[in-house]
Order: C-alpha cells, then sequence, then structure tokens
C-alpha cells in the first residue's frame, strides 16, 4: 500500500505520526498540492474529495481522509496503543474530544490561514474579514482547552489519543501559521504543547 500525501500539512502529518507511533511504517508518495497535482488525474481519479493524505491499498481500494485512514490503519494493523480507545465510554470520549478540536480548533485554525493568507486564491474565493473572525474563534477557544488540561494530562483522560493528535496539529497552525502565542493565561495548554513535542513520533 501506498500513502499519497504532503508532508509538513496537518493532515498528513496526522497519518504519519499516527502510524509511527502504533509501529506502521508506509511507502509514501509526495503529491505537489500548491501546483494542484491533486486536482487533476491520475491523483483526482482515485480521490473522492481532491486532498491529501490518500491510502491505496494493494488491493486498489483508496480511503481518503486521515482520520479515516488512522482506523483503516488500526484496524489492520492490531497494536496496544489504543489511540481510539478500548471501553465504550473510552471510545466515545476520545471521539468527542476528536470532534471538538476539529471542528472548534483545527477546522477553524485553517479557515483563518487560508483565507488570510491567501495562499490557494488562484483556486478558491478568500475572504480576508473572514480569515480574521476565523482567528478570532480560535483565540476564544483555546481556554477551553486549557481548562480541560487542568483535568486531566490528556484531552480524553490518562492515555494519549488520536484527539492529541488532532490538537497537536492544531496548536502548531495556531502558533506558525497565525502567530497566536501560548502565553502565561494558557499554562496547561503550554505545557501540554511542550510534552507532546518531546514525544519522538511527533518530531
Amino acid at each position: 500500500m501506498k500513502l499519497y500525501q504532503k508532508a509538513p500539512t496537518p493532515s498528513s502529518r496526522r497519518v504519519t505520526i499516527f502510524s509511527k507511533l502504533i509501529g506502521v511504517e508506509l511507502d509514501t508518495v509526495e503529491v505537489e498540492i500548491r501546483e494542484g497535482e491533486n486536482l487533476r488525474p491520475p491523483f483526482s481519479d482515485m480521490s473522492v474529495n481532491g486532498t491529501v493524505p490518500l491510502l491505496v491499498l494493494d488491493s486498489g481500494e483508496c480511503i481518503a481522509e486521515s482520520i479515516a485512514i488512522c482506523r483503516y490503519l488500526d484496524l489492520a494493523f492490531p497494536n496496544q496503543q489504543n489511540l481510539f480507545g478500548t471501553s465504550a465510554v473510552e471510545q466515545a470520549t476520545i471521539e468527542m474530544w476528536q470532534r471538538v478540536v476539529e471542528l472548534k480548533g483545527l477546522y477553524v485554525a485553517f479557515q483563518a490561514f487560508r483565507n488570510i493568507s491567501k495562499v490557494y486564491e488562484d483556486r478558491e474565493n478568500c475572504i480576508e474579514e473572514w480569515g480574521h473572525e476565523s482567528k478570532q474563534r480560535v483565540t476564544d477557544f483555546l481556554p477551553e482547552l486549557d481548562a480541560r488540561l487542568a483535568q486531566s494530562p490528556y484531552l480524553a483522560g490518562d492515555a494519549l489519543s488520536v484527539a492529541d493528535i488532532t490538537a497537536f496539529l492544531m496548536l502548531n497552525v495556531v502558533q506558525g501559521g497565525l502567530k497566536i502565542e501560548l502565553g502565561s493565561d494558557l499554562p496547561n495548554l503550554k505545557a501540554y504543547f511542550d510534552k507532546l513535542a518531546t514525544i519522538p513520533e511527533f518530531s
């Protein structure tokens, strides 16, 4: 199987971090998304949404969307990491925080960065005002995560999960792309990010 990706993108990094944590080595193919390679054949013929990452199995079946790919890898390669949880409560809690961080954090940060930077203005309508509004929404979301991390070492509880991978990547966009500082008013979130950054698989 092969993973079609653009290595620096958060979605591709999510699969890379996940696969490393469960001990699965993937053959990768770089897709030049800035040049629009993902929007034309042969990639567009394989992908249902024209985005990276895309996992192509040896059977020829294709799986798009990073969380869907992670779920496939987790089931196809049994491991003891339990990044999606084990019990019903664990799985539901992880899924809950995964969705919260995606919908209120990562996706909103994407919108902020894309609309402010206009990096893809050749293929989408960029609205700078919406970008700044999205940036403010992300800024307002960070204290919610800080409060949660005052209660537990990881988002879903005592153990690392896929929700933490998503949060780590969101915080990379927040700090790098949007220049939002994790200051003294967010001590739990800053300590959490620094802790995740020391995990070799997250580098």
